[in-house]
């Protein structure tokens, strides 16, 4: 066994749904993967519809399933939560669909692919068992959605225009426009977010721990 094999750990989703076949566990991972694409679509209709940026629950979804999928069933969920909003079903914040160049939100969406990727491989690590690791995970996570989103709502608002960042906004500066419009109003909802999956993900951990035991 290589070093980074031995590495490896479970995430929730092989606990909760094991495969018993590998015929079975094409099916179980696709079933996975299509669930928390669903439930991401509908965490993102539970809004309060700010503009350029809406407050939603989509955020804590994203993270969630990248930790209980694992890298790969995660980053295949968000990808088709993409594929599909792109392709016109609204499942995008406030039923929006269509393209993301449309969006000022876009690279939010794309965010969301890596934060799920990188929260599912610490996951592979046991990050997300103990308080200060997951609660490390998730703020991870929500660091790497930031650096996708900031930067295209920056250019974003760059093509509006002044007349929608400085006027309608209330704005002086494009970079104010965008950290005060994307981050700054989602930053105390992230961290009581953040302390929440800290406190109920490892605690689910106790419980799998605790039936397991049980058995033997």
């Amino acid at each position: 066994m290589t070093l980074s094999a031995a590495q490896q750990h479970r995430v929730l989703a092989d606990v909760v749904v094991p495969s018993r076949s590998r015929a079975l566990a094409w099916a179980t991972d696709a079933a996975l993967v299509v669930a928390g694409t669903a439930l991401v679509a509908v965490a993102a209709q539970i809004a309060i519809p700010f503009w350029p940026v809406p407050l939603t629950a989509q955020t804590f979804a994203v993270l969630l399933v990248g930790v209980a999928l694992g890298p790969l069933r995660g980053t295949a969920a968000l990808g088709l939560y993409l594929v599909i909003g792109v392709l016109g079903i609204p499942a995008f914040a406030e039923g929006k669909s269509g393209s993301l160049f449309a969006l000022t939100t876009g690279g939010y969406i794309i965010g969301f692919i890596a934060a799920a990727a990188l929260v599912g491989w610490l996951a592979r690590r046991a990050w997300d068992r103990k308080v200060l690791g997951m609660f490390v995970t998730y703020v991870s996570g929500s660091a790497v959605i930031y650096a996708f989103g900031l930067p295209w709502l920056y250019v974003s608002l760059s093509n509006l225009g002044p007349a929608v960042w400085q006027d309608a906004l209330g704005y002086d500066t494009l970079i104010g426009a965008t950290l005060g419009a994307g981050m700054f109003p989602f930053l105390l909802g992230d961290l009581l977010k953040a302390v929440l999956a800290a406190a109920l993900v490892p605690l689910v951990w106790k419980g799998v721990h605790a039936l397991d035991a049980r058995k033997k």
